[in-house]
């Protein structure tokens, strides 16, 4: 069976995702205020001229590949991560009843966007709640821990944007937000999986803990497309 998590981007935006998606021939993006992930074929080795051609000047894509690659031409590579794919196991589904995650919608964008900002888990735009099933936790009516899902690749869901502002943490919100989407995605019949970088050992040992399992790793290339001289 095809392992479409070795290429997470370009499944989901053919599978679950293919709403979200923009693009021609073998090449698919998101909006950019959706996600700069971009993505295409393993095998297909003209995917960075054809998104060259394809977006504006200085739109920035994020591309991931368990692969090393060079700068490709045209653009200009502004930074690199190396990560870690989890896929989910087996583990406890008990949820903490004391804390209880509420829906996010478009009212608390900003308040996302924000919280995003301060905690850095990764790219979030002002339409990232598009891909769907945000859920916060809420403190003297501030938004101080969230989570959501992200990339959806055929029956693999990504949980994703796991973030506690530093003032709150330790009091076991993560957890209790992420038990609330392993049993939400379970109810939708798919299995969990996840990102996350590789020198983060706080958030790695609370995927452990909850039953995730290393998959692979996963380099993400953060890059800008240069202008015509």
């Amino acid at each position: 069976m095809k392992d479409t998590l070795y290429n997470p981007i370009y499944n989901a935006l053919l599978t679950g995702d293919a709403k979200l998606s923009i693009g021609e021939g073998k090449v698919k993006y998101f909006d950019e205020k959706v996600s700069p992930f971009a993505g295409f074929p393993d095998d297909y080795d003209k995917g960075f001229y054809d998104l060259y051609n394809l977006l504006p000047a200085d739109r920035k894509i994020v591309y991931a590949t368990p692969q090393q690659i060079k700068e490709p031409e045209g653009w200009e590579l502004i930074a690199e991560m190396e990560g870690l794919q989890f896929v989910f196991v087996e583990g406890t589904n008990q949820v903490d009843h004391a804390i209880k995650p509420v829906p996010l919608g478009n009212e608390h964008i900003e308040e996302m966007v924000q919280l995003a900002r301060l905690t850095k888990p990764g790219p979030f735009g002002t339409r990232t709640i598009d891909f769907g099933h945000y859920h916060g936790i809420f403190e003297d009516k501030h938004l101080v821990a969230m989570t959501g899902q992200r990339l959806h690749v055929g029956n693999y869901t990504e949980i994703s944007a796991v973030c506690t502002h530093p003032n709150y943490l330790g009091k076991g919100f993560a957890a209790a937000l992420m038990l609330h989407q392993l049993n939400l995605i379970s109810s939708q019949g798919q299995h969990a999986f996840l990102h996350v970088r590789k020198d983060n050992s706080r958030a790695i040992a609370l995927y452990e803990r909850l039953g995730f399992k290393v998959e692979r790793g996963m380099n993400f290339y953060f890059m800008k497309r240069r202008a015509v001289n």
